[in-house]
Formats: C-alpha cells, structure tokens, sequence
C-alpha cells in the first residue's frame, strides 16, 4: 500500500505537468493570435503598395509580378524550404509523423520566418494570394517550438496551433475549433480539445485586444424567400463541382504533370513562377485590376454594400489563385477561395432575381470553399462567423453539403489533405535512414 506522503507528492507533481502544460497551450495562443495580427496589419499595408503602384501606371504588374513571383520561388527553394503553398497541408503532415526532426522541417520558426517575409512579399506583388493559410502554419510552428522539449504534446501542440492560427486571421474562434477537429484532426479527441480551445481563447482575445472585434467579410442580414430556396441546390451544385475542378488543379501540379511537361516546370521552377506572374497580371488587367491580392477589398462592400463586381471576376480570380498557388510561392487559398465563390453567386443572382444578391454570394461563398477544402462544417462556421449572419445559417449549411458532394464528383479529396501525403512521403525516407 502507497504511503500518503508518496501519494501526495505524486499528486502534486500530476498537477504541476498539468498546468504548465496548460500554460504552454495559453502563451503559444498569444504568441499565434499576435503573429496573426502582425501579419493581417502588414498584408493590408502590402496590398495598400501595390494598388498605389497601379494608379501611377496600371501596366506596372505585368514586369513586377512576373519578376516578383519569379524571385519568390527561387528563395523559397534556396532558403525557406517547405514554406510554398498554403502551409495547410504541410501543418497536417507534421501532425502525422513521429518524428521530431522531421516535423520541424515543415514547421518551425526558420519556416514560419519565411512563411510571413514571402507571402507578404506575393501581396507586395500582386499575386492572388491569402495570408489565413500562411498563419495556420505561422501557428504551428509557433506552437511546435514552445513545446519542442515534450515530444509527446508535439501533434496536441501543431493541432492547437493551426487552430488557433484559423481563429485569430478570421477573428472566428468557433471555426478555429471546428477546422481543428474537422480538417486538421479529422477525429475528436476529449483531453486534446479542451486544450486546442484554451489555445484557440488566448489566440482569439490577443486579436481582439490588438485589432478589435470586427466581422471579416462586413455584416449581412439578408434572408432567402420561398423561392430563394431553389438557389441553394443551384448555388451548391455550380460552386461544389467549380471548387472541385480548382482542387483538382493544385493536387496535380502538386504531385507533379507526368511527361515532357512535368520535366519542364521541375527543372525550371523559377522561370514556371514567372510565366504564371504573367498570368496573374494579364487576369488583372481583363478584369480590372480586381483580382490582384486576397479578395477581401472586393467582397465586403459587395456584402456591406450591394457593390457590384465585374461578371468576370469569378472566373478570372479563380484563375488568378490557381497560377499563384501552382507557381510555388508561399501563399494561401482561403480568401481568394471565399472571394471566387462571391464571384459565382454574384453571376447566379441573374437566376434568381427577387432574391438578394447578398444571399446568394453567401451561397457561392460557402459551396465554392466546402468544394475546394471537402469540410463543410468548417465551411458554413466560417461564412456564418465571419459574416454574423445568422438567419442565412440554415440554407448555408445546406449549400456547404451540397458542394460537398458535387466536388467530389470531380476530385475524391480535399486539397490540404491530398498534397499533405507529398511532405509525409519526402519527409519519411529520412526518418528511415
């Protein structure tokens, strides 16, 4: 039988790891939502540049993009190794190795330094482009540092990380924990959770203390009527199938084209970034300097307002984000994801003409983004959270199945999870050796 005195110290012991483990998971949470700030101030101040240098001469994107995109590849590659893309995917591969090295090629402070210095330099640019993927990595491997001496808390810690990343760059602290369990976890686990929420409160109250409270996208309070039901199956159907061509897109460039092509853009990656800088340009000059950057200039006064946006917009954006996201540059899809699918209900509104147009750009907004990621729960939190309004709740959440399943008629996975498997592959041989 123990001794009380054993019992007692152990106790006490218990309750020290506890805690500190606790205040591990709460001062990571500062550190990612001001690392959130920080970067949300900085885009706004990169994006604010770049439109400043298109009012002096509109044609100045098509020699800075390209050089821009171009210069950003090859750093990426000599310097900031796995830093490219959203970061998303490569958040979930660290989760899943066992390795410590490993994990810390994919997020770390070198990675989360040249995630922010990068992507801010892709708005600088003109690329189209977010900043909300980029901090879910930024959170990651904020969080992996701190708790580099418990190997153990290392996939609880990137888990709360990445959340809370999601919560503080979309002031969303319902969708950090969502996105946690649905996207990046894919599985709730209870002792795990509660500390990804005490996480994802200290990430969400540093950005309200810094930046505010404040709704993403503007506030709508808009309503569908009898016979705007009949645009939910439409808009999820149209931004369900479009968001899984997108996806499509980015997993096969991203395990790499077979044949001649292929061999091209491996071997010659820089000059592949500025061909699609080109791209990127010559898609802001047809649709009116309007795609350059993350969407949100354009999207909140749509929803504030009832602006309009150019019929083009959808569809020129949508190409925009798929040559930046395929170049190789640091970079994230999920606003420019939101701002395409504004585009598609904005065009669906032709439709359906007694219902406003607010509505149905919620609509897209939510199929587009459920089609690209395939996690419509985290989809239609985020629309419903970053938008405050609660009355359009129901037929989002309908549209954001609905798009669900139609993507998955054109791509069977999500696009974080399917271009995860390429770091756990690269990644796993040097774990072997």
């Amino acid at each position: 039988m123990a001794r009380p005195s054993f019992v007692f110290s152990r106790r006490i012991r218990l309750h020290s790891i506890r805690t500190q483990r606790q205040l591990v998971f709460l001062l990571g949470g500062i550190a990612v939502g001001a690392s959130a700030v920080a970067m949300a101030l900085l885009a706004d101040e990169a994006q604010a540049a770049f439109h400043s240098l298109i009012l002096r001469w509109r044609y100045v994107p098509l020699v800075i993009t390209p050089l821009g995109l171009g210069l950003i590849a090859y750093v990426t590659r000599r310097l900031f190794p796995n830093s490219q893309g959203s970061g998303i995917p490569q958040a979930i591969a660290a989760r899943q190795l066992t390795d410590a090295d490993a994990r810390g090629k994919l997020v770390s402070i070198r990675v989360a330094i040249g995630k922010i210095v990068l992507t801010l330099f892709g708005l600088l640019c003109g690329a189209s482009i977010g900043r909300e993927g980029p901090t879910v990595q930024v959170g990651a491997s904020i969080m992996f540092a701190i708790g580099r001496l418990s190997p153990r808390r290392q996939p609880g810690l990137i888990l709360a990380g990445a959340s809370a990343g999601v919560a503080a760059a979309f002031n969303t602290p319902l969708a950090g924990i969502v996105f946690g369990i649905e996207e990046m976890s894919r599985a709730f686990e209870a002792r795990t959770s509660m500390l990804l929420i005490g996480g994802i409160i200290a990430a969400g109250l540093t950005s309200l203390a810094l930046f505010g409270d404040y709704t993403y996208f503007g506030t709508t309070s808009v309503r569908l009527g009898p016979l705007g039901w009949l645009a939910v199956p439409v808009c999820g159907v149209v931004g369900g199938l479009v968001g899984g061509l997108f996806s499509r897109i980015l997993i096969e460039f991203g395990r790499g084209l077979p044949g001649a092509a292929g061999r091209v853009i491996k071997h010659h990656p820089v000059v592949f970034a500025m061909l699609c800088g080109v791209g990127v340009a010559l898609c802001g000059l047809a649709s009116g300097d309007t795609i350059y950057g993350t969407g949100y200039a354009q999207v909140k006064p749509l929803l504030d307002h009832g602006a309009s946006l150019p019929h083009s917009f959808g569809l020129l954006k949508l190409v925009a984000t798929a040559l930046a996201a395929i170049s190789g540059i640091p970079g994230g899809i999920f606003s420019p994801s939101l701002a395409v699918g504004a585009g598609i209900g904005s065009n669906l509104s032709v439709l359906f003409p007694g219902t406003p147009v607010a509505a149905l750009v919620l609509l897209g907004m939510v199929s587009y983004f459920s089609g690209v990621v395939q996690a419509p729960i985290t989809a239609f939190v985020i629309v419903t959270e970053m938008t405050n309004d609660h009355a359009m709740v129901v037929p989002v959440m309908a549209a954001a199945f609905i798009g669900r399943a139609a993507s998955r008629l054109v791509c069977r996975e999500g696009v974080y999870h399917a271009l995860s498997r390429r770091f756990v592959t690269e990644a796993t041989p040097a774990v072997a050796t």
